[in-house]
């Protein structure tokens, strides 16, 4: 599980890292203003680039339970440990209600 967390701090940090290249060089792509040149030479770089370094392949997950469905942006748990938190008081501010 250690090395779990450690493989996604990495992928996290290639995400990051490179998330301002990215906007860059598509922003000169999508310019109709900038010669042909210029613009065929961001393709290329965006090209280059490393596909590990891509937003849509980060997946959120539970930091305790690595669970990766209905984990939620606010918190990182997944809905159940959530809910056993709020139930626990460990969270304060919360309290699970009866629907």
């Amino acid at each position: 599980m250690k090395k779990f967390h450690q493989k996604e701090k990495i992928n996290r940090a290639n995400v990051y890292a490179f998330e301002d290249i990215r906007l860059i060089l598509k922003s000169i792509i999508r310019n109709l203003k900038l010669v042909n040149i210029t613009r065929w030479n961001a393709v290329l770089k965006l090209s280059s680039l490393s596909k590990k370094g891509v937003k849509t392949r980060l997946v959120n997950r539970c930091i305790m339970t690595s669970r990766k469905g209905k984990a939620t942006n606010s918190y990182r748990f997944s809905r159940l440990v959530f809910l056993r938190l709020v139930r626990s008081g460990n969270i304060s501010g919360l309290k699970k209600s009866t629907w």
